[in-house]
């Protein structure tokens, strides 16, 4: 049973053996309550990523979250696990050189990694069997979010947000999945892991694979161009500021600076490695050409 807004792109991503749809949203109770009938496990990764205020961040991320789980709480009886699938974000930045693990503090730097540590939250005083799930940022064949990067390196450069030198985390879609799977296990009960692929990535090396991924025959990397951090966060707030007013939402706003302009986002899979024995398969290198390659296959670059 899945629950989703738009029925017919839910259909498009499952050609065959499509789990059975139910549309509405997190505000719908009737379709909610048709999903988490008598369910043994729930996966839980609905959320709003951007959004025209804080007050809206919560209402979903947080206020849902907390009626989903009453709802699991009265019509799944036997629910076996309850898995979160939180963000990096709830967290908040690393330091260079040193890689966030679970047993560090959550500071939150955005409106939306506020919202979803307090998703969290909910998710821990439920009562529920949980497991929390904190991926960093996520790549792969037919996403979006990293599509514009993609073509506008193929062009030759890439502009970076602050520190060019910035440390990051990255999960391939696929190995993703299969550490979702991994949170099924009895062991993972009452814990909270993070998901990423052990290598630490800077936005030289980003181009630098990107650029092999959509130019292969081209022998010179892209170049990263960095913009300073005063322009960044003045060019942030003008964007976002424009968009609020016109009842638009975006990734590129004053509240989002402070996560673009961190000087690390990298986070350690050691404790999921331990408890589950799972490991990312995909590096950036590899991981980078999937991409490109299922982007030309599908006309999107």
């Amino acid at each position: 049973m899945c629950l989703v807004r738009d029925l017919q792109r839910a259909e498009s991503l499952f050609p065959t053996k499509a789990p059975n749809f139910v549309v509405g949203s997190l505000q719908d109770q009737k379709a909610v309550r048709a999903c988490c009938a008598d369910v043994d496990i729930i996966y839980h990764s609905a959320g709003l990523t951007k959004a025209l205020s804080r007050k809206d961040f919560f209402a979903v991320n947080a206020t849902a979250t907390r009626q989903l789980l009453d709802t699991a709480a009265e019509t799944a009886p036997d629910l076996e696990r309850f898995v979160y699938i939180s963000s990096q974000a709830a967290s908040g930045p690393s330091k260079l050189g040193q890689p966030k693990t679970e047993d560090d503090a959550a500071v939150s730097v955005s409106d939306y990694g506020a919202s979803k540590l307090a998703g969290e939250h909910e998710v821990e005083k439920s009562g529920l069997p949980w497991t929390v799930m904190r991926p960093c940022a996520v790549y792969g064949p037919g996403d979006k979010a990293f599509l514009t990067v993609f073509k506008i390196v193929r062009r030759g450069f890439m502009p970076v947000v602050g520190n060019p030198r910035q440390e990051l985390s990255m999960v391939h879609i696929a190995d993703l999945v299969d550490a979702l799977l991994e949170a099924q296990k009895p062991e993972t009960v009452g814990q909270t892991y993070f998901v990423c692929h052990p290598e630490v990535l800077r936005a030289n090396d980003l181009c630098k694979h990107i650029g092999a991924a959509v130019s292969p025959l081209k022998k010179k990397a892209p170049t990263v161009v960095g913009l300073p951090a005063w322009f960044a966060k003045g060019l942030l707030t003008v964007i976002g500021t424009a968009a609020r007013l016109a009842g638009q939402t975006t990734f590129l706003s004053a509240d989002k600076s402070n996560e673009y302009l961190a000087e690390a986002w990298v986070c350690s899979p050691a404790k999921l490695a331990s408890a589950t024995g799972w490991n990312a398969k995909i590096d950036y290198r590899e991981g980078a050409r999937q991409t490109a390659d299922w982007y030309r296959e599908n006309g999107w670059l």
